[in-house]
């Protein structure tokens, strides 16, 4: 793949051929594009020896350079996306199916909105105090698999999860949160949306999940509401003050929007006989982009899987109570890419793919791979959807802000010794912190113990600062261990040690946490 990227001689041709290239490529012919490439890049593999498939592969990169506008991103992450309205259920006791564990390639983000967590008074107040049920089963999940939970953020019934590998997590940074009611004149916050923003090695994302207003007839109040959200949401960031000022947001949740003039018995004739596309030009969604320039904004894969509401608990039967709802496609996750310009009213060749202007130096290529919902849960009355994307980008950077490292031997036993190095500039705080975290940690509150970074004046660039821990914080037990470097004003772990052995105290086995080995006895 190297040579494929960085050839000096590719270069020099995607110059000369984004000269001649359209304002606007086709975004289908990127889809097919990947796929030709994909096929080829199997073949380079294959190769034994230069032969008739280097021709194919020249080609093939030309066409790939003038169709890309002249830049292949360089590094691809995988994103795993769920929106569920879980009707104020319990979660069930396994999620692994909903988080596609073992998929490849393999998932370096997943962010988890849910809709109608259990938010009764005496709840709501003691999940303030421990990790509420849904939180728990995903970190539980996770964490073994080498996630940890980023940020949340909950306004009563909706609540935001956002876990990332360990890896990423010194390029994630500036997360923030914020929230917005709607429902109930905007007090109790049963309806409205909560974010989540941050910067994914320099590029500028925002995750937003909405609960917007039920029932058939009030189409044009969800669209109110999600403009109102989008508006009155801001942050505390200078360059990304708003939702819409993010270079990608992903707009998912109940967004509540129905399937409208269809009976209910054509609704289920055509789910049943999986026809669904005689049901998309009546999704009320669907139909109010047409009319609306912000929501055009907007792009979503295209809905080959059945209406996700309304279900009979713990089945695949829709509704067959005195109410008997309509099927329909309430649950949805949508993206958009900050447009450098309007998007033009002719402009309706769109594919699950899209990308910001390719003359900028840092671009970023939104793609999406799935988008699906799972069947296999029943807890509530709505069917959880997932999507699945591809962020191919080129990294702003790729160095941790710090560097951290323990010195020696650590155990129980002595004081051990650590050292820390701030590697570029940051808004550094007598209130940060070194966390000992046992690996496979759940999140940054997750730590054995912590010590502050020095009190006395704030470290320069590449200074070495040397502190240590007391014995009587480090576990007694030992285990694999890794070192944080939390940062107060950026909310993130900016830098991490390699994983290290801490080893078993002496007084472990005082303490009766192991027994005493004598003559080989227990």
């Amino acid at each position: 793949m190297d040579f494929l990227r960085h050839s000096p001689r590719l270069r020099s041709d995607s110059m000369s051929s984004s000269a001649s290239q359209s304002s606007r490529t086709s975004q289908r012919s990127k889809v097919v594009l990947r796929q030709r490439l994909t096929h080829l890049l199997t073949c380079v593999e294959n190769m034994s020896s230069d032969d008739e498939a280097g021709e194919e592969v020249s080609r093939t990169l030309d066409e790939a350079f003038h169709l890309c506008g002249g830049y292949v991103p360089t590094d691809a992450f995988r994103l795993h996306m769920v929106t569920w309205n879980v009707a104020t259920a319990e979660p069930p006791e396994d999620v692994a199916s909903l988080m596609q564990l073992d998929v490849q390639p393999p998932t370096d983000i997943y962010v988890i909105g849910l809709q109608e967590v259990n938010a009764t008074p005496v709840r709501f107040i003691s999940d303030l105090l421990v990790e509420d049920s849904w939180s728990h089963v995903f970190m539980e999940t996770l964490a073994p698999r080498g996630f940890v939970k980023v940020t949340s953020v909950r306004m009563q019934g909706l609540l935001l999860l956002v876990f990332a590998k360990q890896m990423h997590l010194p390029f994630i940074r500036n997360i923030q949160t914020t929230y917005t009611r709607t429902g109930i004149f905007g007090y109790w916050g049963n309806k409205g949306g909560v974010s989540v923003r941050f910067s994914f090695y320099g590029h500028m994302v925002c995750f937003l999940n909405c609960h917007l207003a039920a029932h058939m007839n009030y189409a044009l109040q969800r669209v109110d509401e999600i403009e109102h959200i989008l508006e009155k949401q801001d942050f505390d960031i200078t360059d990304t003050p708003h939702v819409r000022d993010h270079k990608v947001v992903f707009w998912f949740g109940d967004l509540n929007f129905r399937i409208a003039d269809h009976g209910l018995h054509f609704l289920r004739s055509s789910i049943n006989s999986e026809r669904l596309n005689l049901l998309w030009s009546k999704d009320q969604l669907t139909m109010m982009k047409k009319n609306e320039p912000f929501l055009q904004e907007f792009e979503e894969g295209p809905l080959n899987f059945k209406p996700t509401y309304k279900f009979n608990r713990n089945s695949d039967t829709y509704d067959t109570s005195g109410k008997k709802r309509k099927p329909a496609w309430t649950d949805r996750i949508l993206w958009r890419i900050k447009p450098k310009t309007l998007p033009s009213e002719d402009d309706d060749d769109k594919a699950s793919i899209s990308t910001v202007d390719e003359t900028e130096e840092y671009p970023l290529l939104v793609i999406q791979d799935k988008y699906t919902c799972d069947m296999s849960y029943g807890v509530s009355d709505h069917k959880p959807v997932i999507a699945t994307f591809s962020l191919e980008l080129k990294k702003c950077y790729d160095t941790p802000q710090v560097h951290v490292s323990p010195l020696g031997v650590w155990c129980a036993d002595h004081d051990a010794l650590l050292t820390y190095t701030i590697q570029e500039d940051f808004m550094s705080s007598t209130w940060d912190w070194i966390g000992l975290f046992k690996v496979g940690f759940k999140s940054a509150s997750d730590y054995e113990t912590f010590v502050w970074v020095r009190e006395e004046e704030l470290p320069e660039i590449n200074e070495v600062i040397q502190i240590s821990m007391d014995k009587d914080e480090i576990p007694l037990l030992g285990g694999q261990f890794v070192l944080g470097y939390y940062s107060t004003n950026m909310q993130s772990i900016i830098g991490f040690s390699a994983n290290f052995q801490i080893l078993e105290s002496k007084r472990a086995v005082m303490e009766g946490l192991v027994p005493e080995d004598i003559n080989g006895l227990k």
